[in-house]
């Protein structure tokens, strides 16, 4: 089984989540496994057991998405690299903590191309920089395959996350690539969704040959 890696561009939220489901629910032991890299027009998404007090300050201009994924509340918006992870566990030997940790990983690992320096904690799910947090997590699985999957901060207006406890975390800031490394030295979203999908594939099919 290969992993395919597919270039969405900007999409609309509910959209890519309803395809993601009907993948995941139509494909058989035989369907490859898929990497979805996409921005999304602004949005906020509340996982299964979010909490609405997490939601500090409703906007208007932003709706607001009950969704599938666990975790709590968060936002995406354009300038931030997503990759949704459509993934057979029980063909790549994987249990749920463990594509978390690839998650992971695999951010931190990018991150490292820029000589910047990140940590996942484990206590809340996530990479983050000097206390920052520069990615979100949230996955669904069902019979045993994956989807939803990352978010990385890149070059997005960040301000919609202050009327929000991030992923739940109060007092939790931000932070994203683009003040991190040099404009110039700041790859397109493509290659960055590249570059980390390269990454989550070696990842993945190691465990699965292993």
């Amino acid at each position: 089984m290969t992993i395919q890696v597919k270039h969405l561009g900007l999409q609309d939220y509910q959209s890519t989540w309803q395809a993601m489901q009907d993948y995941t629910n139509q494909r058989s032991a035989e369907s490859d496994d898929q990497l979805w890299i996409v921005e999304h027009s602004p949005v906020y998404t509340q996982g299964l057991n979010g909490k609405a007090e997490h939601l500090l300050r409703p906007n208007p201009e932003i709706p607001i998405v009950q969704t599938d994924r666990g975790g709590q509340i968060t936002y995406h918006g354009p300038g931030q690299l997503i990759v949704y992870v459509l993934v057979d566990l029980k063909h790549n030997k994987l249990g749920v903590r463990a594509l978390v940790s690839i998650l992971e990983n695999s951010i931190i690992e990018l991150l490292q191309q820029f000589n910047i320096n990140s940590e996942a904690r484990s206590d809340a799910p996530g990479v983050y920089v000097s206390g920052k947090k520069i990615a979100s997590l949230g996955l669904k699985i069902r019979k045993q395959k994956s989807y939803h999957g990352l978010a990385l901060n890149v070059d997005m207006d960040l301000a919609p996350f202050q009327a929000i406890n991030p992923c739940g975390l109060i007092d939790m800031r931000m932070t994203q690539l683009k003040d991190l490394v040099a404009t110039e030295n700041l790859p397109s979203l493509a290659e960055l969704g590249t570059r980390l999908c390269t990454i989550l594939e070696t990842q993945i099919t190691s465990v699965a040959r292993s």
